[in-house]
């Protein structure tokens, strides 16, 4: 299993229950919101500056060849984190050579061809626009993907709203399968708690210089809660409307 997959599923949990009658106590945060730093091919010999302090690293890959390349030195750069693609504006003829790729696990969106699930090895990530409609986000939880990527674009002065918060939390609540979400490089500690208790499991932040080491000292600082919003599972029961014209026996 991807070990990436396998922390955010631990993420997505909660983090492991406290045994006994004892009241819970909040587990470390570190075992909670993951942090993800996005990176476009640069030196590699200046990588592990820009992922310092992630929980991941994330290259956006356009040129399977060059770029694929780049994923290996990265991960053999920075062994200590796992490392996936994001695969961007690719060919079905590329999509086809993606098995080849190293790496810990993908991220596509959802026009990508279908002969992607040929790699079998790596965790899978689909990514979706927050203006997804409710019919197509019932239907996620049946992919054979492991989470959800709720992309966008970050155009000009990009900053989490209260409609960013209810689109997050919509998400989270009508699926099943771990939720990531695309944040501006400028996010808060503060901002990723309240993330974190929308349902969200983690973020996927543009590195820079210095990567991401302020950031998780500041979120390492908060004390996140063990109980978060969960989905909730309601049956759905038929309806039985009473016959026209059908009369009410007096008592």
């Amino acid at each position: 299993m991807s070990e990436f997959i396998r922390k955010l599923s631990l993420a997505s949990q909660g983090g492991p229950q406290p045994i006994g009658f004892k009241a819970g106590q909040p587990v470390s945060p570190k075992s909670k919101m993951l942090l993800v730093a996005s990176l476009a091919p640069a030196n590699v010999d200046s990588v592990a500056d820009y992922v310092a302090g992630a929980d991941a690293g994330l290259l956006r890959i356009s040129r399977l060849g060059a770029d694929t390349k780049v994923l290996r030195e990265y991960s053999e750069a920075v062994p200590d984190i796992p490392w996936g693609g994001w695969l961007k504006d690719m060919s079905q003829r590329e999509m086809k050579q993606v098995k080849r790729m190293d790496c810990d696990f993908v991220v596509f969106p959802a026009g990508t061809s279908l002969t992607i699930l040929q790699n079998d090895e790596v965790g899978k990530i689909l990514e979706v626009e927050a203006s997804l409609d409710d019919g197509l986000l019932r239907t996620i939880d049946g992919l054979p993907v492991d989470a959800v990527l709720i992309g966008g674009e970050q155009k000009g002065d990009y900053f989490l709203t209260w409609h960013h918060l209810m689109l997050f939390g919509h998400f989270a609540n009508s699926l099943a399968k771990p939720v990531l979400v695309s944040v501006p490089s400028g996010v808060m500690a503060s901002e990723l708690r309240v993330l974190w208790e929308a349902g969200v499991g983690g973020v996927v932040v543009e590195a820079g210089v210095g990567g991401l080491k302020e950031l998780r000292q500041a979120v390492d600082k908060l004390t996140f809660p063990l109980q978060r919003r969960r989905r909730k599972v309601e049956a759905l029961l038929p309806y039985i409307s009473a016959e026209p014209g059908a009369a009410i026996e007096e008592e």
